[in-house]
């Protein structure tokens, strides 16, 4: 009876080792090809990669204007951005934080009712 079980233990254990690494001379070819960047399509959409100017500092927010202000200003950030993925970092220099929140502001129409993050 105690047989089958530790069998099959022993089976199961066996299955969750991973498997021994091919020599370095045997690699395959392939990885060299999995190395390289992906290639965008020409029909992709815009990515939203922030560019700073070059007359912005490169420091970050919190170095420039302390912890507190720099969590403020990220949270402002955060309140109205629409990106998927905003630059409302406290650790992104103060200027691209305060230019996506421009930049989200900017994105309602007259009459629309902006949020208060926008006014402060």
């Amino acid at each position: 009876m105690r047989l089958p079980i530790l069998l099959t233990v022993a089976l199961a254990l066996a299955a969750c080792t991973p498997p021994a690494e091919a020599p370095a001379d045997k690699a395959p070819a392939a990885d060299a090809a999995a190395v390289q960047e992906p290639i965008m399509p020409a029909d992709a959409p815009p990515q939203e990669d922030a560019v700073l100017p070059p007359e912005a500092s490169s420091t970050s927010c919190t170095l420039d204007q302390g912890s507190d202000a720099a969590v403020r200003l990220a949270e402002r950030c955060t309140a109205v951005s629409p990106a998927s993925h905003p630059p409302c970092n406290p650790e992104n220099p103060c200027q691209l934080i305060q230019d996506e929140i421009d930049r989200s502001c900017a994105m309602y129409k007259p009459g629309e009712t902006k949020p208060a993050e926008c006014s402060a």
